[in-house]
């Protein structure tokens, strides 16, 4: 038995020995590595991930929740100041289930699943009030937190006493609400509203007006009433398109000064005076066809011509039926013999005009007045000398034609003169002392530890497998070697050549050995003929 375990340890030994020094490093980091590499796998792969069950918890909450698990021998953790309670990844949907199938969590606050779990005979109506109230403010709170954005919500109602005639004129109710929201979440004036008259509807008798809400921090939540909703929209519409104007100018006046200049060498800030006032009026014109002679367009002419030339009847008597005198005494005299010439021309001309009707909707807003100031930089930065002023010329003139373009002319009194236009623009030319120079480093979205971890590991592995074939190649040199050496055996060297001489020497030595009897008569034969 001690024989091969010795022969073994032998064998171990000399081999061990023949080795190099890269060889025994690698015959032994090798092994390593591979354990190293194996337990991370393996720790990675077994690690239990965390995540919640349940946020926004209440001490009491988290305390019988973390018993109700710690009892399953659930591994469980508690984070977030003691809000939040984390469990193994795979168990949250079944935790979630099983939970709320025991009533877990239970806040302690009162519901209306109350009345429906304790219903019964004894119970005083101030009690029941107590409870109602306790009921809608947990109510409304469960409500709010569903809504983004807020994290927990405190309800305090005020209700009034009911007056004991029906004449009594009833009270209205009072709220107060504090919500915890997320921390820089921003509420639109819809998601406010929505708030106010959630609560509005779900309380008897609450008008908006009686609601006040506010977040942790102290901040405010006011909703727009009827009155004066529609006169804040306006402004807000008409400040937000004063912004756009201004913005669009601006960014215009940036990006051609910066291709000029460079970009880090202009600042431009732009103001506007806007006219809202809009109009819709109504237009009816009669112009003439024909506005150098102010005449329209013949549609239809009438002439009529009338002439008498000769004598006519004589006129005189009495007439017929009638005294021969007056009132006067005065009497009917004859007439004398009358020659005359008639004439009468009438003419009528119908002439068309252009009859024009204009429905006029002024536009909802004009540039009345408009401002551009704009600071440059000089190319040496401390010399402001070295900006030519031809170059600052040439800015003035692009910010003048700016300015002479964007203004509405219906607007102005007089006409916009150059100078006037100076007026509205003004070039600085000065160095930039408060620039902000950003740097170009992204930050990693990993940890630096992880990097160099991995750095490491590769050098380890590129170092192992450098000395692996190194120490390989001497091995493979060996073996080469002596396969050339089988297959191409070398002469020995104290083998003597053969000449004709030693042959028959050694036919004559053998004969003697084998045939003593021929090689004696042999020997007579050569004595013989000597």
């Amino acid at each position: 038995m001690k024989e091969p375990l010795q022969t073994y340890v032998n064998k171990t030994k000399e081999f061990w020995g023949s080795r190099t020094r890269n060889q025994k490093f690698s015959l032994i980091g090798l092994p390593i590595l591979l354990i190293i590499i194996l337990s991370v796998i393996v720790a990675t792969a077994t690690k239990t991930t965390l995540v919640p069950l349940y946020s926004n918890l209440t001490p009491s909450e988290t305390g019988t929740i973390k018993e109700n698990l710690d009892a399953r021998a659930i591994k469980s953790e508690i984070a977030d100041g003691g809000t939040t309670i984390k469990v193994p990844e795979q168990s949250v949907d079944t935790l979630k289930v099983e939970l709320a199938a025991e009533g877990i969590p239970n806040s302690g606050n009162i519901d209306y699943s109350f009345f429906s779990q304790n219903a019964g005979i004894g119970m005083t109506e101030n009690e029941f009030n107590v409870l109602k109230l306790d009921a809608m403010q947990s109510e409304l709170a469960n409500l709010m937190k569903g809504i983004d954005g807020i994290n927990d919500a405190k309800v305090m109602i005020n209700l009034p006493k009911q007056g004991i005639f029906v004449s009594d004129e009833a009270e209205t109710a009072t709220a107060s609400i504090v919500l915890n929201t997320k921390p820089g979440y921003q509420f639109k004036e819809q998601q406010i509203q929505a708030l106010y008259h959630l609560v509005s509807k779900s309380v008897p008798n609450l008008p908006t007006d009686n609601i006040v809400i506010t977040n942790q921090n102290f901040e405010y939540f006011d909703i727009n009433n009827h009155e004066n909703f529609s006169a804040s929209s306006q402004f807000a519409a008409q400040h937000e398109i004063k912004k756009e104007i201004e913005r669009d100018v601006q960014r215009q006046v940036q990006t051609m000064l910066g291709t000029l200049m460079g970009q880090d060498k202009v600042v431009a800030t732009v103001t506007a005076d806007i006219d809202f006032t809009q109009e819709n009026r109504e237009e009816n014109l009669i112009e003439p066809v024909d506005e150098d002679n102010m005449e329209g367009i013949a549609i239809s002419a009438q002439k009529l011509t009338e002439t008498f030339t000769g004598n006519a009847d004589q006129a005189g008597g009495i007439p017929q039926g009638e005294d021969t005198s007056d009132a006067l005494g005065s009497s009917y005299l004859e007439g004398n013999n009358a020659n005359g010439d008639y004439e009468r021309i009438e003419e009528t001309i119908n002439n068309e005009v252009n009859r024009i009707r204009k429905e006029i909707v002024e536009s909802p807003y004009k540039i009345r007045d408009l401002g551009i100031q704009v600071m440059v930089e000089p190319p040496v930065a401390d010399n402001p000398n070295s900006l030519p002023q031809e170059r600052i010329n040439d800015i003035s003139q692009i910010l003048g034609t700016i300015v002479r373009t964007s203004i509405d002319k219906g607007t102005l009194d007089e006409e916009l003169t150059n100078e006037a236009i100076q007026d509205k623009i003004v070039v600085s030319v000065q160095p930039f002392n408060g620039k902000v120079e950003f740097t170009d480093d992204q930050p990693s979205s990993l940890p630096w530890w992880i990097y160099l971890i991995g750095a490491i590991l590769l050098i380890i592995i590129a170092i192992l497998i450098f000395l692996f074939i190194r120490a390989r190649k001497p091995v493979v040199e060996e073996e080469e070697y002596i396969k050339v050496e089988e297959s191409y055996p070398l002469p020995d060297v104290n083998v003597e050549k053969e000449t004709e001489s030693t042959v028959r020497m050694k036919q004559l030595e053998k004969m003697a050995k084998d045939k003593p009897e021929d090689f004696a008569k042999l020997l007579r034969t050569w004595i013989t003929e000597d």
